[in-house]
């Protein structure tokens, strides 16, 4: 096959159906405890590889939430929406590192230029049944809608605890959904599978991990209280390696090699 030198060159990032090197568990695999603070561990050094690109690219992704999330009513829409495509494509970043390629700006873009519809869908799915989750808590617990999504403040003491218990049991009823979407976005753009299918097998392979998962969570949490003591900075390095150890864990549960 002859390749036309005049042809506009391919960036790395625009071959997501790459083989990745392992061999592909579905439904992935249970890991040792201990391997939740390997994924952190693993994703600094991944973040280690190119500091300051992986701190501009927080960066600016913060600054697109944030301006996106200050637009009534469809900032928030949009943040759901387009989450996993920016998730997509950080994970290409983070690929390229592992292959010994260099990480780009680009690539916090790349999610949209791959499987765009598919993403896209989970995130509106997410937003879907996330908004459900809200509208039962709310009418289970007589807790206003606007106090409950449109940020109105409590009136009372009795309305604030209210609104805290409707917190802590949406937060519990969120779990599953927030285990269908965690590895979602990989396993869309790097295997092609469809939205339910990708939330099905992101949920599987999370459900098999419980326990590293808690070590993940705890270790994640106290790293989350280090990083914003300093006025915050702490998420500038934080942010990328959470992001990062999204991809070690991805890598770890659903490969062997």
């Amino acid at each position: 096959m002859t390749t036309n030198p005049y042809s506009a060159p391919a960036a790395t990032v625009a071959d997501p159906a790459m083989a990745l090197q392992g061999n592909f568990v579905p439904g992935g695999r249970g890991v040792a405890a201990g391997r939740g603070w390997g994924w952190i561990t693993e994703g600094w050094a991944m973040f280690k590889q190119q500091p300051w690109m992986w701190i501009g690219i927080w960066v600016v992704l913060v600054v697109l939430l944030v301006v996106l999330g200050v637009i009534p009513l469809l900032g928030p829409i949009a943040n759901a929406v387009l989450w996993p495509m920016f998730s997509a494509g950080l994970a290409l970043g983070c690929r390229a590192l592992a292959e010994g390629e260099p990480l780009e700006f680009g690539h916090l873009f790349a999610g949209f230029r791959h499987r765009l519809g598919t993403l896209a869908g989970v995130g509106a799915l997410t937003l879907v049944i996330s908004f459900a989750i809200g509208m039962v808590v709310a009418i289970a617990m007589g807790v206003g809608f606007a106090t409950m999504f449109g940020g109105a403040q409590p009136e009372t003491p009795e309305a604030a605890l209210g609104l805290a218990l409707a917190g802590l049991v949406m937060l519990a009823l969120m779990l599953p959904l927030f285990m269908a979407i965690w590895f979602a976005p990989l396993l869309v753009v790097f295997h092609e599978h469809g939205v339910l299918e990708a939330m099905k097998e992101s949920f599987t392979g999370c459900l098999r991990n419980i326990v590293p998962f808690l070590v993940y969570g705890v270790v994640g949490f106290l790293l989350m209280v280090l990083a914003t003591i300093p006025a915050g900075l702490g998420w500038l390095v934080l942010g990328p390696v959470t992001i990062a150890s999204i991809y070690t864990a991805y890598r770890d549960i659903y490969f062997t090699t």
